[in-house]
């Protein structure tokens, strides 16, 4: 059975232990290959062959809710709104009613005006308010109860757990007092009504801030998704329709007017004009289209009308796969978080045991029960660590979202953490420092050929090819209506050249080293090849019938922006190294230009890779940055894959992060956000655990002994609420953080 994707949304989490024990349901299920779950939206992605009705029935039995999220990705965002938006309020209902009794029982214990137990008028007042105080909790906090005991069933502990057992427990022996109030010293005599219903109150209040909170850190995928049109105009025998997105096919004619958004990929077959496509490079000038150029979803025409035909649609346009790296990058974990989803699955048991055993304590330290049931319950309701679930995954999203917005599509997690760590960048040359749209700027025959006719040669063997260097090269040909001859036996060698035959010639072109690997003999080539090399161009050698018959050399402007965006890395104390499969005196006059002093060349995709290894070798945290299909070994192997997004699908899908713009600038921008972010779940992190580690203490009544304070379950519940919108406020500063001005 053929594996698929699919998305759910989960209802109920509340913690890391729930996503930890929703994930085991999810993985334990047959036909599922991998499940993840992003506790920060409430979402899981399973991979595998399962059906969604048998995922939907695991989540279930796990004691929480699921349904399917829709095919349409904008249907998904929408639903997913609207449930957020449901849940949303209905956690403000809850706590409202909640706080309606509990607020008021507080203010008048306050002034002293409420009856005692002594009597029994007070007796049956809190009777009375004890019953209330049940039937507001069970509507208030029910799902606190019933996830409780489906995490009970299933051995497992979660928030719930710990919320459960504190109310409860504080309910409980508040009823006993009032019920058996003679059985208890009139010092213990002491009710907890307020405490169980404010605590539910302000925890419902707190989750409802957390989940509007959460709708923000998704900005970036709405804002992408509100790229696309929803309809198009389309030419189907002679007629134009406008129809809905959904309903255009592959190879449609599609009509294109002045500032309309293009509603998918495709290629411009009649017409020219100008598109806006700052969604993808992030430069503001729009580029120059006409007959055979690509058109993108999401970009804008600017100028004239013009036909094109669709080549992807859907889920494969460039715009949705961008949102789906986006989607999958946010609710991925880097190690950190996975650490962290450890120390979540035994919090909650630990905390447990610390609860009993401070009751114990406190039990045989005074006889005052009061006090012993008063500190395990808000040792239970302080140490809920839903600010340490949340810690990791709202940071992560806040983060991935702001690099998509300064154009760099992060796939996960980890690359999002490494990118921070890195200490060496390795650049490659063509496409990545310089335009990757090389000229040929000399043509150098000898004697007994032509430069029109080794020209000619060399664009026919080119004219197969779809390297840049080629496409200079046939288009030079193409530009001085230069004949070009059929060509067989083709064979290329990446990062040396090219061989076939040409009108019954055996031809090479490539490299010194393709060249000499072949042993022809170049000598009289060189002189002009080490010339035209200091001035920072490449040479190709030209040979027919094994002898030497041509040097071509070609010109590849560096970018206006790759200088200072390598002069600012420098800065930040990285190593740059340049690593090149062209020759080594253009790539040390590249070098040159641009102030890098470590310097790799004439070197190929395997060796490329193999120097990824000797730097990770002697300790360096390596970044790669290339566009080719020849650097695609190489960004596999680096601790971070930087592909630019205007280089090949093989190189693209070799990288951690896709620089859409192919502004090496945007390195420093991601190198930031990585930084930022990081440095944000850590101090997300240290609040959590610092908030438990000073909180269960006090909790427990370690001031006691010096001050005489006791902390009410109530503050407790007020601070565990608070530790979590802290922790999703820091998160959301995130969104604020200054990139570098293009």
């Amino acid at each position: 059975m053929s594996e698929n994707a699919i998305n759910l949304s989960i209802d109920g989490m509340s913690c890391a232990g729930c996503v930890s024990s929703v994930e085991y349901a999810l993985n334990s299920t047959i036909g599922v290959t991998q499940a993840t779950v992003n506790f920060a939206d409430h979402t899981a992605s399973i991979v595998g062959s399962a059906s969604s009705e048998s995922l939907i029935h695991a989540v279930e039995n796990a004691g929480y809710n699921a349904t399917e999220l829709l095919e349409s990705l904008k249907d998904q965002v929408i639903e997913k709104e609207q449930k957020d938006l449901v849940r949303y309020q209905y956690l403000l209902k809850k706590s409202a009613i909640a706080g309606s009794l509990g607020l008021p029982l507080f203010v008048l214990s306050v002034f002293d005006v409420l009856p005692i137990l002594n009597s029994n008028s007070g007796q049956f007042f809190w009777f009375v308010i004890g019953t209330m105080t049940l039937a507001v909790i069970t509507y208030s906090g029910k799902h606190f109860y019933t996830g409780a005991y489906k995490s009970l069933v299933i051995r497992n502990a979660s928030m719930d757990t710990l919320i459960a057992m504190g109310t409860g427990v504080a309910w409980i022996f508040s009823m006993t007092v009032v019920v058996f109030k003679d059985s208890f010293p009139i010092e213990s005599r002491h009710v907890y009504f307020e405490a169980a219903v404010i605590i539910i109150a302000l925890i419902n209040l707190g989750s409802a801030i957390e989940s509007r909170a959460r709708g923000k850190t998704s900005q970036a995928i709405k804002r992408l998704i509100g790229l696309q049109p929803r309809d198009a105009t389309i030419i189907r025998n002679g007629q134009e329709l406008r129809l809905p997105i959904e309903k255009v096919g592959i190879s449609e004619t599609i009509k294109i007017y002045p500032g309309e958004k293009i509603p998918v990929d495709g290629v411009l077959i009649e017409g020219n004009s100008s598109v806006d496509e700052s969604m993808l490079t992030g430069e503001p000038m729009p580029t120059l289209k006409s007959v055979g150029d690509d058109v993108v979803a999401g970009t804008v025409n600017t100028t004239g009308s013009f036909l094109f035909s669709s080549t992807r649609i859907g889920k494969d346009t460039v715009l949705a796969n961008i949102i789906e790296m986006v989607r999958t990058a946010q609710g991925s974990k880097p190690s950190i978080g996975r650490l962290v989803d450890k120390v979540s699955s035994v919090f909650v048991p630990v905390v447990m045991v610390i609860s009993i055993i401070t009751f114990l304590i406190w039990f045989n330290l005074d006889p005052n029960i009061t006090h012993a049931v008063v500190a395990s319950v808000t040792v239970l309701i302080i140490a809920c660590p839903c600010a340490l679930g949340l810690a990791t995954p709202i940071s992560i999203m806040a983060g991935v979202g702001k690099a998509a917005r300064a154009g760099a599509l992060i796939r996960n997690g980890d690359a999002l953490q490494q990118a921070g760590r890195l200490n060496t960048i390795v650049l490659d040359k063509t496409g990545t420092i310089t335009e990757g749209r090389p000229t040929v700027t000399n043509v150098m025959a000898l004697n007994n050929f032509s430069d029109e006719y080794c020209m000619s040669i060399a664009a026919s063997i080119e004219s197969v090819s779809e390297h840049p260097i080629a496409q200079a090269i046939v288009g030079y040909a193409k530009q001085h209506k230069l004949q070009t001859s059929k060509v067989t036996d083709f064979n290329s060698i990446t990062g040396h050249g090219v061989s076939a035959t040409i009108d019954s010639q055996s031809v090479l072109f490539g490299n010194e080293r393709f060249m000499l690997n072949h042993g022809i003999d170049i000598d009289e080539l060189q002189d002009e090849a080490l010339m035209r090399s200091k001035e920072a161009k490449t040479p190709i050698y030209l040979t027919i019938n094994k002898k030497a018959a041509a040097i071509i050399t070609v010109s590849d402007p560096i970018k206006k922006d790759s200088k200072i965006a390598i002069d600012n890395l420098q800065k930040l104390g990285l190593k740059v190294v340049l690593l090149s499969g062209d020759n080594e005196t253009t790539v040390n006059a590249v070098a040159k230009l641009i102030n890098v002093s470590t310097v790799f060349s004439d070197v190929t995709p395997q060796y490329k890779a193999e120097k990824i290894r000797q730097l990770q070798a002697d300790g360096d945290v390596v970044g790669m940055v290339g566009d080719g299909i020849n650097d695609a070994p190489a960004l596999a192997t680096a601790d971070v894959g930087f592909a630019i997004g205007t280089g090949t699908d093989v190189a693209i899908e070799s990288a951690d992060i896709t620089l859409m713009g192919g502004s090496l600038i945007t390195i420093l921008d991601t190198i930031n956000i990585s930084r930022s972010t990081v440095n944000n779940i850590k101090q997300n992190l240290f609040g959590a655990f610092i908030y438990n580690v000073i909180g269960i203490p006090v909790a427990a009544g370690a001031l006691y002994p010096f001050f005489g304070v006791l902390l009410n379950p109530m503050l407790a519940g007020a601070a565990m609420a608070l530790s979590s919108l802290t922790v999703v406020s820091n998160a959301n500063r995130l969104r604020n953080l200054k990139l570098i001005a293009r």
